[in-house]
Formats: structure tokens, C-alpha cells, sequence
């Protein structure tokens, strides 16, 4: 036999449901997180999110910023806060946020007073990403490496100096980017030097021959020229070994590589063995 629900219990499922949905939406407005900043002004957030910066505190300062940003959106304050943010993500390792941060800001406000230290900051970003890798060459059990970085940096700083040759911040933004190409000239070499160093002197001829196209001012091209006339040695080349000497002896008359037999010689010793 078939049974209905009366109207007293239909009313009191309906009572329950309405309590546990209360009962819910209570428990969702206790779960949501309170806005620590919420009785802040902007200008007094972003105040104190200076003064965290200055005292080393970025990861407090981040958080403040970004609540400057949210609320005074389309105003001056939220540009510096983003410019602020991008230093602050840059100062605790987030260098994709930093990045990011300031790719955005260089495309929403390209007649910014700030638009000068945006491109010296996102070189610095980069500069310091990858160039601190350099000092470890010697160390490193690799053949080739990613100098992407490198070459954003300079791109960037290259951008600043174009743009703004006046500007506070070109003048170190040009040391930066002779460091660079030095930088990324010891890299070739370096690869040259692996291959070189393993019996693979083709490989190690045309490395060197990058360096020497490509980084002509740098001083790793005395090195590089070297290793090419050793190169070229090994592989039976007289003419192009030639070559590579007198144009190494034209610009580096004093050089070290010059002044002994085996300096246009490949070594005696086997591929496998360094040193």
C-alpha cells in the first residue's frame, strides 16, 4: 500500500533544509578570509608597503601593494604599486611574476615618467637570473647552455639606452650590457673549449668562429682565435690554421697562445683526458 507525506512532515523537512542552508551560509561567511587591510587607505598602504620594502620585509610588502593596486586602479598610485610589486617579486625570487608585472606595465602605460627604470628593471630581472651562472663555467660538466636570459637582458637595457640616453639608469645599464656580451663570449668559448677538449675540432672550430663573429670586442676572442688555428691543426687544415694565427697575432701581438709551439698544436693527449 502506497503512503504520502502529510503536511506536518513535508513542513518540517522544509524547516530542516532551510536551517541547514543557514547553518551553511554562516559557516561560508566564518571561512572566508577577513581583509586585514580592509580600514586602510591606499596612500597609507602604500606607505607602509615602503617602508617594509626599505626595512627588507618584501613578502609583507607584496601583499600591501597588491591591495593598492586592486583599489586604486587607473590612478598614479596603482602604477607605482605595480612598479613596486615587480621590484618586491624581483627581491624574493619571483622572477616570472616580476616579469610579468612588468611586461604589463610597459604595454598599458607607454608614456609613464617610470617607464625608464620599467625597462632597467626588467633587464636587472633578467641580467641577474642568468649571469651569475658564469662564475661557475670551470665547474660545469655541460655542452651548451641557455643564454636566453642574457640576451632579454640586453635587449632591455639596449631599449633604455635608445629610448632614454639620459636617463638616471643608462649609465649602468651600459656596463651591464658590455658584462653581458663578455659574459655570453666566455660562454661560446667555454663550449669551444668542451669540444675541443673531447676531439670534437670541427665542432670546437666553429664555436670559436661564433665568438669571433659575433663578440668581436670581447676578450674572449684571443681565446677563441686559438682555439680555432689548434682546431683547425687537428683536422689537417693548414690555410684556414694559418689564418686564424695571423689574424690572432695582428690583434693580440703579446698573447700568451702565440708564444709557445703548442699554441696552434691540438694536444698530444687523448679526447678523454682534461688535464
Amino acid at each position: 500500500m502506497l503512503t504520502f507525506p502529510t503536511w506536518r512532515s513535508l513542513t518540517t523537512r522544509r524547516a530542516g533544509i532551510v536551517v541547514l542552508a543557514m547553518a551553511a551560509a554562516l559557516t561560508a561567511c566564518e571561512s572566508t578570509p577577513k581583509d586585514e587591510f580592509a580600514n586602510i587607505s591606499p596612500d597609507k598602504l602604500y606607505a607602509d608597503a615602503k617602508e617594509d620594502t626599505s626595512d627588507g620585509n618584501f613578502e609583507t610588502a607584496i601583499k600591501k601593494l597588491e591591495k593598492v593596486e586592486a583599489r586604486a586602479s587607473g590612478t598614479l598610485l596603482a602604477q607605482q604599486a605595480q612598479i613596486d610589486l615587480a621590484y618586491s617579486y624581483y627581491r624574493t625570487g619571483e622572477r616570472a611574476q616580476a616579469l610579468a608585472k612588468l611586461e604589463r606595465f610597459i604595454r598599458l602605460h607607454p608614456t609613464s615618467p617610470a617607464l625608464d627604470y620599467a625597462y632597467y628593471l626588467q633587464g636587472l630581472v633578467n641580467f641577474n637570473d642568468n649571469l651569475g651562472l658564469f662564475g661557475r663555467l670551470a665547474n660545469q660538466d655541460i655542452s651548451e647552455r641557455d643564454q636566453q636570459a642574457s640576451r632579454d637582458a640586453y635587449e632591455s637595457f639596449r631599449t633604455l639606452i635608445d629610448r632614454f640616453p639620459t636617463s638616471k639608469y643608462a649609465p649602468d645599464a651600459r656596463l651591464r650590457m658590455n658584462h653581458i656580451v663578455n659574459s655570453m663570449a666566455a660562454g661560446e668559448v667555454h663550449i669551444a673549449r668542451y669540444y675541443f677538449r673531447r676531439g670534437a675540432y670541427l665542432a670546437a672550430a666553429n664555436r670559436a668562429q661564433v665568438t669571433v663573429r659575433e663578440y668581436r670586442q670581447s676578450p674572449a676572442v684571443e681565446e677563441a682565435l686559438s682555439i680555432m688555428a689548434r682546431s683547425y691543426d687537428a683536422l689537417g687544415l693548414a690555410p684556414l690554421r694559418d689564418d686564424a694565427v695571423r689574424v690572432l697575432r695582428q690583434n693580440f701581438p703579446e698573447s700568451a697562445y702565440l708564444k709557445t709551439e703548442e699554441a696552434t698544436k691540438a694536444p698530444k693527449k687523448p679526447w678523454w683526458q682534461l688535464w
